[in-house]
């Protein structure tokens, strides 16, 4: 039997896309490997979104072609679509397939395996208009699936290559994202994540339709318990959307929300598409009609040209905010983006201060948000042993405002929707007790 073997950089895209392709294998009558034993196939799922990625992406795909000489070694993904020449020079690379035609990469192994000649299938993503169907029936995760439903993005920030890797913004019909959902929910999933390079955009090339109307179609599915968006921008919270997470006892009591910057000179130079003012404007409204509403959200230390007061004025904002938890990245030049041109690079020691103290800031605001849930009963759907100690009869999950719990349970709870009491809080998890599980199966 034929094997093939997977390595993902990046994004969770990329490892729905790397599911997405093994399904095609699969279907082919192949069995998937671990990527470090000997495979007749290997692909690897590359990264761009930093010059980091580009490299890490360039080692594995030497370490596949160590692995076994003789083996076929395609490339795909980000790094792929923007630089298929560099990678074609990689000598024993096979082929190259960008962030589309991924659905063909049968065919073309095939065509390989025929003709033994290197084959360059990456194409002009500026020119692609069409969702790419793939679909993903099943995850190695049991407790919640991911969903797909756009692709690309049109904003172009100053500081990021993305819209080039994934072109731009196009979103999956409707029906296909509705019959995917009830696929889900039938292999037993209770929860779904919609992703996508910028999911919050969904819809914005569909005429009469929109996120806020895929939300209450979706809201429809039976036997679905949660929606989760994985990202949404503050300009993409309308009102519509507003009126369906306040409506609909589905979608979660949490958003992640990317800020970028708190001081508007900062936000003006990285073109991100809102004020402060804007932002806490959505937050307010967010908090009003979803009271203990988690929102996590993303921010760049360092950005060309942030002054000390700008980054001052940044940190004063995300502590009004109140977060429930931020992810924080010390800015670094994607060479091919205007912010990598900018002439005010800040020095790199002054940086680096910076993102601790604000990771810092992110874990008394973690903190604070769990400590208002102690004595209190959150929905949990345990995911695993609790990593810490497996053995110890602990098992770990995430509540629908994503409060990570730790508690006594038992294998069988895996999946389930149970009703846990929180006992003590903590930074990245926190303490509990089960209550009941829901469904009736076990009353304690």
């Amino acid at each position: 039997m034929a094997t093939v073997a997977f390595h993902t950089l990046g994004c969770k895209v990329n490892f729905y896309d790397t599911e997405a392709i093994w399904q095609l294998f699969k279907n082919e009558g192949y069995e998937q490997v671990d990527f470090e034993h000997t495979a007749d196939v290997y692909v690897i799922n590359t990264c761009t979104v930093t010059n980091t990625g580009d490299k890490k992406s360039r080692q594995m795909i030497r370490r596949a072609i160590r692995r076994n000489p003789e083996a076929i070694v395609a490339v795909t993904g980000c790094y792929a679509q923007t630089s298929p020449a560099e990678i074609m020079a990689i000598p024993g690379v096979d082929m190259v397939i960008g962030t589309q035609d991924r659905d063909k990469i049968i065919p073309i192994v095939k065509q390989f395996e025929s003709d033994r000649q290197p084959i360059n299938a990456v194409r002009n993503i500026m020119k692609t208009r069409t969702f790419e169907e793939l679909d993903v029936p099943d995850f190695a995760d049991r407790t919640r699936a991911f969903l797909k439903i756009q692709e690309g993005c049109n904003n172009f920030c100053t500081f990021c290559i993305i819209p080039w890797s994934r072109g731009l913004m196009r979103s999956r019909e409707p029906q296909s994202v509705i019959a995917q959902a009830e696929q889900l929910v039938a292999a037993g999933y209770q929860e779904i994540v919609l992703t996508g390079i910028h999911t919050g955009g969904y819809g914005e090339d569909i005429e009469d339709y929109s996120l806020a109307k895929l939300l209450k179609d979706l809201d429809k599915v039976e036997g679905l318990k949660r929606i989760r968006i994985s990202s949404i921008e503050a300009s993409q919270i309308t009102d519509e959307v507003i009126d369906v997470l306040k409506s609909s006892d589905k979608m979660c009591r949490h958003l992640h929300i990317p800020l970028q910057a708190g001081d508007d000179q900062v936000l003006a130079r990285m073109r991100r598409k809102y004020t402060t003012a804007e932002f806490a404007r959505k937050i307010e409204r967010l908090h009003e009609i979803m009271p203990d509403v988690a929102i996590t959200t993303d921010v760049i230390v360092g950005f060309p040209g942030e002054t000390e007061e700008m980054f001052r004025d940044g940190y004063k904002f995300m502590e009004q905010m109140k977060f429930s938890e931020m992810h924080v990245f010390p800015y670094s030049k994607r060479t091919g983006t205007p912010a990598a041109r900018m002439e005010d690079q800040v020095d790199e020691e002054i940086k680096n201060a910076r993102v601790h103290e604000l990771i810092d800031l992110s874990e008394k605001m973690q903190l604070a948000y769990a400590q208002k849930f102690v004595g209190q009963v959150l929905e949990v759907i345990p995911e695993r042993t609790y990593k810490g100690a497996p053995d110890s009869g602990l098992y770990s999950g995430y509540s629908d405002n994503y409060v990570q719990l730790v508690f006594e349970g038992s294998e069988e709870m895996i999946g389930q929707v149970c009703r846990v009491k929180v006992t003590e809080a903590g930074v990245n998890e926190s303490k509990g007790q089960l209550v009941r599980i829901l469904e009736g199966v076990v009353n304690l």
